[in-house]
């Protein structure tokens, strides 16, 4: 019982990243622990910051998914305390993107540790 209670808790917390990507940074405040870190490439754009510096960039530019936009875990793991979750994304700022979160329960609460992505389809838009 307390395995499916972890998956779905860590679905939630997904989720909550899901919901909370296009403008919402009540509910990535919420998913993410506050020390997190994120690291990944969108195109020549590198990214290695800590999860603050996103919760910025969302709320200055929120609407990034566009109209198709459609996201989907693929696969969670949990061992004790430690889990990772994938996900596939479409249609973010134009591109596709799988996500591997690491989660750990702090306090009792699953929360994100740690998002790295890899870029895998569509063209990011110019910085221009």
């Amino acid at each position: 019982m307390a395995y499916m209670d972890d998956l779905e808790e860590i679905s939630r917390v997904v989720q909550l990243y899901i919901d909370g990507a296009n403008g919402d940074v009540a509910k990535l405040e919420e998913a993410f622990h506050p020390n997190a870190w994120m690291f990944g490439h969108v195109g020549p754009m590198e990214t290695n910051f800590p999860i603050q510096d996103f919760f910025k960039f969302i709320a200055d530019t929120p609407g990034l998914a566009g109209p198709a936009y459609r996201a989907r875990v693929t696969s969670i793991d949990v061992i004790g305390d430690a889990a990772t979750a994938t996900l596939a994304e479409e249609d973010y700022m134009g591109c596709d993107f799988t996500d591997y979160f690491a989660l750990a329960r702090i306090d009792g609460s699953w929360k994100i540790v740690n998002k790295t992505y890899a870029h895998t389809g569509g063209e990011p838009p110019s910085s221009e």
